[in-house]
């Protein structure tokens, strides 16, 4: 039996998509952390409040990890071109 195998790239982000994705990521990375930074005042007077503060750990980390594969890559092609 021949089986016909077919590929589809049109699911494949461009670059621009890819920076527009990334900028994304780090306004919402700066918010939240934000967020976090004015409730912790809070946090002593309100359960509700430290459990949401504990809650945003959940949502800054991974967008810490994109920020820091970003920075990664923007200092990889830097160098690159410099050398």
């Amino acid at each position: 039996m021949i089986f016909t195998i077919s590929v589809t790239t049109g699911n494949i982000p461009t670059t621009g998509q890819t920076m527009i994705y990334g900028v994304l990521a780090v306004i919402t990375l700066i918010t939240f952390l934000g967020l976090k930074e004015i409730l912790s005042s809070e946090e002593l007077k309100n359960q509700q409040i430290k459990a949401f503060i504990s809650g945003l750990n959940i949502v800054i980390i991974p967008l810490l990890i994109v920020f820091l594969c970003i920075l990664v890559y923007k200092v990889v092609t830097t160098l690159k071109i410099i050398i």
